[in-house]
């Protein structure tokens, strides 16, 4: 199962960690360890007596990437080529690791008395690098961070093995957005998507998912280096650890109507800051970005104004909610939110506000 997501496709009106609780589900995997019975030191050559058995000993070849494996059946009860057949076909269809790594796995196999020896031969469909660099993950948090990692990366793609899934499309779709708007410095234009999961079915699947981005990997993270090292600069001489929440708040307005620049339509903090200027989503980055440079709590908010798209930020340690909207002013200038109600702002949550 597969989808292509272009990025502007998904705005919607929604707080960007007002749905984490939805998607917050953590689980234990517990995965039964086989003991491989192998002939002599031969790790190629696996013994088996029972139909499970023999299914992982082709998983434990395709686990090693190995290309020929050979089991010996002694004394095997079963219909041997019959479950040759469906082992190697269970291995490549319905497990998560055969169906994410494996083109095709075929077998033969010779009679000697009662031993039955299977050779069992594997194509694969990726690499041993791909292989080894899947990472198991339990939760939507874990899912969520190993994301924002790729991304931070600029990786063009990320292999989950999932213990435990339960995520609809649209929830993996929203933990990559979220991903993306956690990290503002490494926000530098949002991604093309295409996720696949292997198996089709099943509670554990490994989940693909590759990217592509609107610039080369090392030319985003040239910019990145730049928007990290110029709002550092900015924020050092403010020495924001020696001053209170409030303090801190009250230099950063002081510092924004230099910092960032309004009239543009970019959408990223380095648009912002760096560039000709940036539109809400930008500005709210840039926000973000410094908030975070100067430890003061902020949440990047995704909505709709009058009907349209729009991004501003929540201060979240300011005593009360207030909001900040650069779009408005960068003057220090704050909304409850009630004015933004009634000027036509909607977000995840605003329903309930009276």
């Amino acid at each position: 199962m597969k989808r292509i997501l272009p990025a502007l496709a998904l705005c919607c009106a929604l707080l960007l960690s007002g749905c984490t609780s939805l998607l917050e589900r953590t689980y234990t995997s517990v995965e039964p360890h086989t003991e491989h019975t192998v002939s002599g030191s031969d790790t190629s050559t696996i013994k088996a007596d029972t139909y499970s058995e023999l299914v992982n000993a082709i998983l434990f070849f395709v686990s090693q990437g190995m290309e020929e494996g050979v089991v010996q059946l002694t004394g095997y009860e079963g219909d041997v080529e019959a479950d040759l057949n469906q082992a190697c076909l269970e291995v490549a269809k319905d497990d998560p690791l055969g169906a994410y790594a494996v083109d095709f796995i075929k077998n033969d196999y010779t009679r000697v008395l009662t031993t039955y020896e299977a050779t069992i031969t594997i194509s694969y469909r990726r690499t041993q690098e791909q292989i080894n660099s899947l990472v198991n993950v339990t939760g939507s948090s874990a899912i969520r961070e190993e994301v924002g990692q790729a991304l931070a990366a600029f990786q063009p793609e990320l292999a989950l093995r999932v213990g435990y899934f339960t995520e609809e499309m649209a929830d993996l779709d929203s933990l990559i957005r979220q991903a993306y708007y956690d990290d503002p410095a490494s926000a530098l234009g949002m991604p093309l998507w295409e996720i696949n999961l292997y198996p089709d079915t099943g509670n554990q699947r490994i989940v693909e998912i590759l990217l592509i981005y609107p610039e080369s990997a090392e030319l985003l993270a040239h910019k990145k280096e730049d928007l990290l090292s110029t709002v550092e600069q900015m924020v050092l001489p403010l020495h924001p650890s020696q001053h209170t929440s409030a303090e801190r708040l009250s230099l950063l307005f002081q510092l924004l109507p230099d910092a960032v620049h309004t009239s543009g339509t970019g959408s990223t903090a380095w648009d912002a800051i760096l560039g000709d200027g940036a539109d809400s989503e930008g500005l709210a980055l840039a926000f973000q970005l410094l908030c975070d440079e100067m430890d003061i709590g902020s949440t990047l908010i995704e909505g709709t104004l009058n009907g349209q798209p729009h991004f501003w930020n929540q201060l979240t340690d300011n005593g009360g909610t207030h909001y900040v909207d650069l779009t408005r002013s960068t003057d220090g200038t704050t909304w409850s939110a009630e004015d933004l109600i009634a000027l036509g702002y909607v977000w995840a949550g605003s329903e309930e506000i009276e």
